[in-house]
């Protein structure tokens, strides 16, 4: 069975469905981790943000990890410290072990993430690999959609910790399967880039820090300003180290084309208002509307389904329109959505969120998928690799810094028990801001995409003028 693609699939598309699973579950699971292990609003948001901030962190080098000393071994690392930290935390009695759990658990996340889609790649050729990944695409979609509804149903049945003990099973499950995998490496594979790695995930860290601890501590605390001094500093020399380095995980150059500068503003746009909604929408749910974990995650499928649906359409889509106008729409469908779902209240039923929650759902969907296209579309064929991590990356570290300030506000707003009075005029001022940040960000994308467009006619102009052969 060694070497068998249909092995090779299943592992692979059983991790991937756990990943997401892990981290819309765990938000649904935060009011019940708070009340059992009697921890504040800082403690608990760890649960999400430390997960969310290593995965981010960890990708481009678990990447590079995997082409050095074989996407099979770092795989299975991966997966067995993601089934490991899931069974910790399934066990923790206290919220600082929990938290220290879900923290190595993103590691693990990103070692099995980056190394899975590289096995999935060596194992399939031609039109199998676009049917392989079409599958991977599908089962992360079936993930984010029916997350939150198996964790609340995980929860009503088994209580909070269940939600990373499933996970945590399913990885033990394909552990069984890795001696079934193929070895593989790149044959000319990169150094790992440590300096990179390391000050990008301390300034990631301190920021996610100065944001969650700063309502509890204080924003004139010394650690609090010592954490937003930093951040920067070292964001500063994470990027003298980028541009000084011959292969550098994060290519800034890239930044230098309009066109993938607007694609990865616009995926991180989108999921800053995605991916806080499915954190902290299940606890508004729960705490003020009073709907039980299960009855909170069905409502959440009114947000992730047109994920599973749009992205077939997508491809129809963009036979009429062009796809960097689909982009645009979709952030700008999602920030409506955002002004839209302000109506919330503490007697807002499912009927009435659907409108919103649906509106940023169509947004989202529109985008899947179009948006890595077009991002690797936009580089050179040798740099899509590297294009595709930066803007996975841009999303990761977008949506656990978005998290980490809605955070902020709303513990801010209730005095951190994320209870009303305070829950729904805090939602709804993080909602008003989301739609406003997202509407800046549809224009801008819509400003970077007309000038890389005007710059490509220029350069057109240039070349025929100067008897070249003109541009794409």
């Amino acid at each position: 069975m060694r070497n068998h693609p249909a092995v090779v699939l299943v592992a692979v598309l059983l991790s991937t469905l756990s990943l997401p699973v892990s981290l819309t579950g765990a938000s649904v699971a935060l009011p019940d981790i708070g009340r059992d292990l009697h921890s504040g609003l800082a403690g608990v948001q760890w649960v999400v943000n430390g997960y969310n901030a290593t995965f981010a962190s960890f990708m481009l080098a678990t990447g590079a990890l995997a082409d050095l000393l074989g996407r099979r071994r770092v795989f299975a690392t991966g997966v067995a410290v993601f089934a490991g930290s899931g069974l910790l935390a399934a066990l923790a009695d206290d919220i600082v072990l929990l938290d220290a759990a879900r923290v190595l658990a993103g590691v693990g996340a990103a070692a099995a993430a980056t190394s899975a889609s590289a096995l999935l790649a060596g194992a399939f050729h031609g039109p199998a690999r676009a049917r392989a990944f079409s599958l991977f695409g599908t089962t992360l979609g079936v993930g984010l959609a029916f997350g939150p509804s198996i964790a609340g149903l995980l929860i009503d049945a088994f209580g909070w910790r269940a939600v990373f003990a499933a996970p945590a099973l399913v990885g033990l499950l394909v552990l069984a399967l890795v001696p079934l995998l193929p070895e593989s490496r790149a044959e000319h594979a990169g150094r790992i880039d440590w300096p990179g790695t390391v000050t990008f995930t301390a300034a990631l860290l301190l920021l996610i820090f100065g944001f969650v601890q700063g309502p509890e501590f204080g924003w004139s605390h010394p650690a609090i300003v010592a954490a937003f001094v930093a951040a920067p500093v070292l964001l500063a020399v994470f990027v003298r180290v980028e541009r000084r380095r011959a292969d550098p995980m994060f290519d800034l150059a890239l930044l230098a084309s309009p066109r993938f500068l607007g694609i990865c503003l616009a995926a991180a746009s989108i999921v800053a208002v995605l991916v806080p909604l499915l954190v902290y929408l299940p606890a508004y749910l729960t705490t003020v509307v009073g709907l039980s974990p299960g009855a909170a995650g069905a409502t959440l499928i009114l947000l992730t389904a047109p994920t599973l649906v749009l992205p077939l359409a997508t491809g129809v889509l963009t036979r009429l329109v062009p796809a960097p106008a689909v982009i645009v729409t979709s952030v700008a469908v999602v920030a409506v959505g955002a002004a839209w779902a302000t109506v919330l209240a503490p007697d807002s039923g499912a009927g009435v969120l659907a409108g919103p929650l649906l509106t940023i759902g169509v947004g989202v969907g529109l985008s899947i998928g179009l948006l890595d296209a077009l991002a690797i579309g936009s580089v050179t064929p040798q740099r899509a690799a590297t294009g595709a991590g930066m803007i996975n990356t841009a999303r990761l570290a977008s949506e656990t810094v978005a998290i980490a300030v809605v955070g902020a506000v709303l513990a801010s707003s209730t005095a951190g028990r994320l209870a009303d009075p305070g829950f729904t005029g805090g939602l709804r001022t993080v909602l008003w801001t989301m739609a406003g940040l997202a509407a800046l960000a549809a224009l801008l994308v819509l400003l970077l995409v007309r000038r890389d467009r005007a710059d490509l006619r220029h350069s057109a102009l240039a070349g025929s003028g100067s008897g070249g052969s003109p541009g794409r």
